[in-house]
């Protein structure tokens, strides 16, 4: 008889919303009689308990329309947060500049500046700033060469029959619920 099993659970499983249906379908031999093939009767009852199955998983597909709408407005309110946390972050960094351009103008040779819940301090470090890379005598460059597969051209080149050794056209089939 054929059922739809999850990994590790009952023969119907209650699916939970959290976690999503993760069912297979597999064939299982009457019992008692392997390699013999089931009655129209078995075939009957089987295909009735797999409708069941399937309506209440559509049932819970369905039910799941509202955490999928939750889901979404989340995502949007996270994103809302994320700009203005990015804003936020903005401004901060826009008053520190500020209050170090006037601390440095006011004491320019000090290093640290205490405050009663804060403490400014400076460090110095070097970098090279590249003004014109082209200019640069080959002895400043260094090389690297990476490489990766042209995906694209292989793809047409199997399509049209070239055989190519460690490649492979496949095809998928995607699914998506509207």
């Amino acid at each position: 008889m054929s059922v739809l099993t999850a990994p590790s659970a009952p023969l119907y499983p209650a699916v939970s919303h959290a976690a999503g249906p993760a069912c297979s379908l597999q064939r299982v031999a009457p019992q008692g009689a392997p390699g013999r093939s089931a009655s129209l009767w078995q075939l009957g009852i089987e295909a009735q308990e797999l409708t069941t199955t399937i309506g209440q998983l559509a049932e819970q597909l369905e039910a799941d329309d509202d955490t999928r709408g939750q889901a979404a407005f989340r995502q949007q309110q996270a994103k809302r947060l994320t700009e203005l946390s990015r804003s936020d972050a903005s401004r901060a960094d826009a008053l520190e500049d500020s209050l170090v351009l006037v601390l440095t103008r006011l004491q320019p040779k000090a290093t640290r500046f205490s405050f009663p819940n804060h403490e400014l301090s400076s460090r110095k470090s070097q970098a090279v700033e590249i003004d014109d890379e082209e200019a640069l005598d080959p002895q400043w460059l260094s090389f690297s060469t990476t490489s990766k597969p042209d995906k694209a051209a292989i793809k047409e080149a199997l399509k049209a029959g070239t055989e190519i050794t460690g490649a492979l056209l496949v095809s998928r089939r995607s699914w998506r619920i509207h």
